[in-house]
């Protein structure tokens, strides 16, 4: 009688395989989360600079001369 489950070996062999494959997923995600990581950071440090120009753009077109203004009436 042929038995068709497979051998302990078997199974082992491919418990291995999905592990590794399992690893080289966990290994891309990782990467992949990391430079998404420094993205966020990059663009945070802009939207923040970004920030403060024009912060200082309000504060300084406040401050414009007069003769640069148009009249109360336009």
């Amino acid at each position: 009688m042929t038995d068709s489950a497979p051998t302990d070996s078997t199974r082992l062999d491919e418990l291995e395989i999905r592990v590794a494959h399992q690893d080289q997923t966990i290994e891309d995600l990782n990467a992949a989360i990391t430079a998404q990581w420094k993205l966020i950071e990059r663009l945070e440090a802009r939207v923040e600079r970004l920030g403060e120009r024009v912060t200082d753009s309000e504060q300084s077109a406040g401050e414009a001369d007069p003769v640069n203004r148009p009249p109360p009436h336009y």
